[in-house]
């Protein structure tokens, strides 16, 4: 399946990515990153707490960028790939 994506830097130029194929069951590592924005921090709590309710295998680490405004560091990037199996990326405000 490809999927066009618009870059919000450039919407008129989209891009043609594969989505990556998901798993049937949700199981192991999960990282949840607050990117800062107001609020983040609460979507993330009840998610939370709804995924340790209906999936008490999964084992969820908390991280967050320094701001909103920019891309998160490459080494928190390397860190959250190299110790997790999926990523929740909250957005609020």
């Amino acid at each position: 399946m490809t999927v066009t994506i618009l870059d919000p830097t450039n919407e008129a130029v989209p891009v043609e990515r594969q989505i990556t194929p998901r798993p049937d069951v949700v199981q192991g590592r999960v990282a949840f990153l607050d990117i800062s924005k107001p609020r983040g921090n609460v979507l993330l709590d009840r998610l939370q707490e709804a995924l340790e309710q209906r999936l008490p295998q999964v084992e969820i680490t908390r991280y967050a960028k320094p701001t909103f405004s920019k891309p998160a560091p490459d080494a928190l990037r390397a860190e959250i790939n190299a110790a997790n199996d999926f990523v929740v990326e909250a957005l609020a405000d």
